[in-house]
């Protein structure tokens, strides 16, 4: 049984962190969004290659497209929780974080009908000083973490942290499970293997490297993406050329090199392969009681 996983990130292009300067929180409702549409695209070419994968969808995206988590659930895809307001949690205290996540989680168990067990952290921001933010998941009942990614960058990133899924043991006998970001070893050095907007700026030949090397030696994997980086006509705003070429290259290319990595393997939802590992007990997500 493959130990491969796909998830998405459902977010709009203008809550990226990337956008901030241009998209500030208290503008989001002002601006077109396309969230629907695009996350239809992506589960319709989920369906056509047999994949169902692990959606962490965001609070405030929830509030606003409440049918839109049922939809996903619906099709037999896992729920999980991007947060509230997608804010880094480099930016908050424990008890804004603990609010956050509470708020979130409650509603998309309600939306969704499923168990909300997994948690994604806006930019991967789960770093050495925000180790904190561990126990307050496990407290406000999250069962994994997908928010460390094992290279070293400015924003985000633990270069020390395991490679693969492991159980932390946290304070008061509680535990969390982390499933890290793909990455692989380069002269000593962890490098992004794919995901997110490695999908678009990593040459695919690397990429179908990477992911096919670890699905051959059986390597737990998850490949990430956002839905609005298959919707090339979004909106182009004037930003300057280093967040040009983060958020806009590839766009028209990302669906094609999304489709030519999920073509190398059996991708399911995260909760499935962390259960198969033995790090998560029980069967599949089923409905809340």
């Amino acid at each position: 049984m493959s130990h491969a996983a796909f998830s998405a990130d459902v977010e709009d292009y203008f809550q990226a962190e990337a956008l901030r300067a241009h998209c500030p929180r208290e503008s989001w409702s002002r601006l077109e969004d396309r969230t629907a549409a695009n996350v239809d695209r992506l589960l319709a070419l989920l369906e056509r290659n047999g994949v169902c994968g692990t959606f962490f969808v965001l609070g405030w995206t929830a509030e606003r497209h409440p049918g839109l988590v049922g939809r996903i659930a619906a099709e037999g895809h896992e729920i999980a929780s991007h947060g509230f307001d997608h804010e880094l949690i480099t930016r908050q205290d424990p008890g804004i974080f603990r609010e956050d996540v509470r708020r979130a989680r409650g509603l998309l168990q309600d939306l969704s009908g499923q168990p909300v067990l997994g948690y994604r952290a806006p930019s991967y921001t789960v770093v050495e000083r925000t180790r904190w933010a561990l126990p307050v998941l496990a407290e406000e009942g999250h069962a994994y973490d997908s928010s460390i990614f094992p290279i070293r960058r400015r924003r985000y990133g633990i270069p020390s942290a395991p490679r693969w899924p492991h159980r932390l043991e946290l304070p008061e006998g509680r535990s969390l499970v982390e499933f890290p970001l793909p990455t692989v070893r380069f002269l000593g050095v962890n490098v992004p293997a794919t995901g997110g907007a490695y999908l678009r700026l990593l040459p695919l030949a690397f990429q179908r490297w990477a992911v096919g090397g670890m699905l051959r030696r059986d390597r737990p994997l998850v490949i990430n993406v956002h839905p609005w980086e298959l919707d090339p006509d979004q909106p182009r705003l004037p930003v300057g050329l280093r967040t040009r070429w983060t958020h806009y290259t590839n766009l028209e290319r990302a669906e094609e090199r999304l489709v030519s990595l999920l073509a190398l393997g059996r991708y399911r939802t995260q909760v499935e392969v962390l259960r198969d590992l033995g790090l998560l007990p029980g069967a599949a997500a089923q409905p809340v009681p």
